[in-house]
């Protein structure tokens, strides 16, 4: 099968698909496959009746599933999958690329395709796993594979420069995990904003996105003698601001912080946190459309590398450097 997969230019999957459910794959691409099998003589076993269950699930791997930013792109992708007559399976690889990779070779064979979010494994991991099954990444920019781009780390330099415009000079990037992609991208943009306007930049960290790393790195800010900080997500932002409250320490008169994700609760806490905003539920729609594609062959109709519109969402947490501090 791999053999007729190369000579017709197509996936395994696809050719899997061509041979077992011709009524889910486009008649032009499936006369590619029936040539291809033609030319190298292949023959294939009668197939097998499948469940139809089997046929209609779709799984959706998370980093974390207790991360509110998770929370829409979940329900786009079940809102999408229903209106298509397929079932969501939701994955929580707890930002392990050992779990992500034990969960996709569990799946394989039982599920019709798979979105990754955040994935933590190397690129020639994800394009092995995409030879089995169709896949959709976010934030993932893997040559040949099917992505929706969030790209928050240029607006993190938009963060940086409202930061700069309100006199702060000394400013402090709190770090996420340093697996993580999307960290080292935003990492180089604040480091790199910072520099074209002059300001002292460091960084702290890595941190745990999760809940429990707020306040040490609340601590740690203020070491720093920075004034102003963007922080790797909102979970972080917001610990830090519970934190700021336990020791006295005044937002945005003493200190100025900037999140990112725009979560459930961040224009609920104390104060409102700025933070960067994308449309996740959107974003989870988008995703499952590029995969349902995929799976029926249809791809090649669709642009399959889109990007997000994002933006900064400037609340009462930023404000004017204090005079000193």
């Amino acid at each position: 099968m791999r053999d007729v997969a190369s000579r017709a230019g197509v996936a395994v999957s696809t050719v899997s698909r061509a041979f077992a459910e011709p009524d889910r794959i486009n008649a032009e691409t499936r006369a590619l496959v029936m040539l291809a099998a033609e030319e190298l003589g292949y023959q294939t076993k009668p197939a097998t009746p499948r469940r139809s269950n089997r046929r209609k699930l779709v799984a959706l791997l998370v980093p974390d599933i207790t991360n509110p930013f998770y929370f829409d792109i979940i329900r786009g992708s079940r809102e999408r999958l229903l209106d298509s007559g397929y079932m969501q399976v939701s994955v929580n690889t707890e930002g392990s690329g050992e779990e992500e990779r034990v969960a996709l070779e569990s799946l394989a064979g039982v599920v019709q395709g798979a979105i990754l979010t955040t994935s933590r494994l190397a690129d020639e991991e994800v394009r092995a796993f995409a030879r089995e099954m169709p896949l959709v990444t976010l934030n993932g920019s893997i040559k040949g594979i099917p992505d929706i781009s969030i790209d928050t780390a240029s607006v993190v330099g938009e963060a940086v420069e409202h930061l700069a415009s309100l006199g702060h000079r000394r400013i402090c990037y709190v770090s996420g995990p340093t697996q993580s992609v999307v960290n080292r991208r935003r990492w180089n943009s604040f480091q790199d904003s910072a520099e074209a306007l002059g300001l002292e930049a460091t960084r702290i960290g890595p941190f745990s996105p999760r809940q429990g790393s707020g306040a040490v790195s609340a601590d740690e800010m203020l070491a720093s003698g920075a004034t102003a900080t963007v922080a790797f997500n909102d979970i972080l932002a917001i610990e830090m601001l519970q934190r700021f409250a336990e020791l006295g320490v005044r937002v945005p008169d003493d200190v100025s912080i900037v999140g990112c994700d725009d979560i459930v609760g961040s224009a609920f806490c104390y104060p409102p946190l700025t933070t960067i905003s994308a449309p996740a539920l959107r974003v989870g729609r988008e995703l499952t459309s590029l995969l349902l594609a995929a799976i029926d062959g249809t791809d090649d109709e669709l642009a399959t590398d889109l990007e997000m519109p994002v933006h900064l969402k400037i609340r009462s947490s930023t404000g004017p450097a204090p005079r000193s501090f």
